[in-house]
């Protein structure tokens, strides 16, 4: 079997011209990966947009209610960045449910992959940073309810701090965050999580990955979890308009890859989601999302 990619064409809405979010990514996204020979054969699995009791589980009831009914306050649109509509609702709700799917799959088959997901700036009580629902602690929290899992780790290794999983499972015991980031980059205020590994501008490859390799040993030694969260966001590029890590696209590809075989060699289920990427071309920003779809069936295939 190929990796399992979860994918829905309403992951991606309408935004007017010169948007800094660069929506349009998803569709080239799932362009790569047919090119590339990871669309299934019987197709992408599709997720059916996850309920307002589903979100509550991560969110509170007052901020979902105002997502689902359009009343959201003028401060908590500009926060979020992303206008509201009845489809821009069905598309984070959509990538919740994604996430979500994308976990079950990967205690099944022991990998998939969101193509989309990675909102890590939504905090229990709104959204920020072009983040409304936070899918992977939407995801994590309705596992843990339904006790299918009882320990979740979270590796986000996004460029930005993952502030909103980290303020949502700040007193849970069951969830361990950890989030290697641009020391300087957004948010200006960090929320703590289990693990912050803060980086300075123009890191680069060698200096990132060995940071990397350090950081999931001392994961592996502080918590066993039953399922992985992975977040891998390519604005940690060089090329990047909002990220100043300086990656290259081999090291991406290395980051993706080290992270993924950590999973496989504690044998624990990993779910992959894009995280960030922005820019002027998003044709460009689906290409290099595309290597956590390509390293993810690597270690499939290797598995298997």
């Amino acid at each position: 079997m190929r990796l399992p990619v979860v994918y829905h064409p309403q992951y991606e809405v309408s935004l007017k011209p010169g948007h800094r979010f660069p929506m349009s990514k998803y569709g080239y996204l799932r362009q790569h990966l047919a090119v590339r020979g990871l669309a299934p054969p019987g197709g992408f699995f599709a997720p059916v947009e996850a309920g307002a009791e589903t979100i509550m589980l991560a969110h509170e009831p007052g901020y979902v209610d105002r997502v689902f009914h359009g009343r959201m306050t003028t401060e908590e649109v500009k926060r979020i960045g992303l206008p509201p509509s009845d489809a821009m609702t069905r598309r984070v709700r959509l990538s919740a449910a994604g996430t979500t799917l994308a976990a079950r799959l990967a205690l099944e088959h022991g990998v998939a992959c969101n193509a989309a997901g990675g909102s890590h700036h939504a905090a229990r009580g709104g959204g920020a940073g072009y983040c409304v629902f936070n899918d992977v602690a939407v995801a994590a929290a309705t596992l843990l309810a339904e006790g299918v899992i009882g320990r979740v780790l979270i590796l986000d290794l996004d460029v930005h701090q993952g502030d909103g999983t980290a303020d949502i499972f700040s007193n849970d015991p069951r969830v361990f965050t950890v989030s290697v980031h641009g020391a300087r980059n957004y948010p200006a205020v960090k929320v703590q999580s289990d693990l912050d590994i803060p980086l300075a501008d123009g890191t680069g490859d060698a200096a990132y990955l060995a940071m990397l390799d350090e950081v999931l040993k001392v994961a592996e030694a502080s918590f066993h979890p039953d399922l992985i969260f992975y977040n891998a966001g390519v604005d940690v590029l060089a090329t990047d308009r909002l990220g100043r890590l300086g990656l290259t696209p081999e090291g991406l590809r290395q980051r993706d890859r080290r992270a993924l075989a950590w999973a496989g060699w504690l044998d624990v289920p990993v779910v992959g989601v894009l995280g960030g990427g922005y820019g002027e071309d998003p044709d460009r920003i689906a290409a290099h999302h595309a290597t956590l779809f390509e390293e993810a069936d690597r270690l499939m295939r290797q598995s298997a």
